[in-house]
This record gives C-alpha cells, structure tokens and sequence, in this order.
C-alpha cells in the first residue's frame, strides 16, 4: 500500500499566522507563480490537535507537500498515511482517490 499522505503537525505558535493556513495562503502563492493547473493535483486535510504543541494536523499530498515546502512553510512530518482520516476536512485541493 502507498502512503500518499504526509502528516505535518503545526503547533499554537504556527497557527497564529495565518499563513501558515493551506486554504489561505497556497492559492495566491499558485497564482502568483502560475502554478494554477497544480490546484487539480493538491489535496490538503485539515484536523483540529489537542494541545498547543499539536494544534492542527495537516495531510498533504505529495505535490501539496512540495507546494508547502517551495513557500518555505514549517514543516514538521509526524508520520504518513494512505488516506487522511475520515474526521479530517478538505481545507485546500481536490479530494483524494484510490
């Protein structure tokens, strides 16, 4: 099975910019370099953590993660999964697929 999912924990610190927000911030970053065919090819969950070490969990898709990372975004891998959990919500991209 391949794990299609990267994990990336954001702490309280990281969430108070709210750059630091897929849905907010990879968009612009996609039109301002005329990415925008990459839009069909992103998938981002969303999850809400527990502590403020832990506060949100993002699950993003290889060509999210590489967005993610070309925006010099934080971030810190916690682990990888083939899909995101069903109590994740779509914050930026299309849906995953098997």
């Amino acid at each position: 099975m391949t794990l299609n999912y990267s994990i990336i924990v954001q702490s309280l610190e990281e969430v108070r910019d709210i750059e630091n927000s897929p849905s907010i911030s990879m968009w612009p970053y996609l039109l301002s370099s005329s990415q925008t065919a990459l839009f069909n090819q992103t998938s981002v969950y969303v999850e809400a953590g527990k502590t403020s070490k832990q506060l949100r969990f993002l699950y993003m898709n290889a060509v999210a993660l590489g967005i993610w990372k070309k925006m010099e975004k934080p971030v810190t891998l916690v682990g990888e999964l083939h899909r995101p959990p069903k109590s994740a919500t779509l914050a930026f991209g299309t849906p995953f697929s098997d």
